[in-house]
């Protein structure tokens, strides 16, 4: 099918009267809409709740291990009486 083909074909459908549809398919999608806004929703509440619960988890870690203090040395005893 050529391009000129295909350019035929397309005209013809979009100047074809549209196709009643079902009343129903309007509340479908009205429905599973609504849903998929619900669920997008939950998701991003539970990955916030995520995120603040690993900030939280990092910072009473941080609080308590103190990374950034060197450790004592263990291999010469601390200069005393000097």
């Amino acid at each position: 099918m050529s391009g000129n083909d295909r350019e035929a074909a397309v005209r013809r459908l979009l100047e074809q009267a549209p196709r009643p549809m079902p009343p129903e398919i309007h509340t479908e999608a009205v429905r599973r809409g609504g849903r998929m806004l619900r669920r997008r929703t939950l998701a991003r509440r539970m990955m916030w709740l995520l995120l603040l619960a690993a900030a939280v988890a990092f910072t009473v870690w941080a609080l308590t291990a103190r990374p950034w203090v060197e450790p004592p040395s263990n291999t010469t005893p601390p200069l005393t009486g000097w």
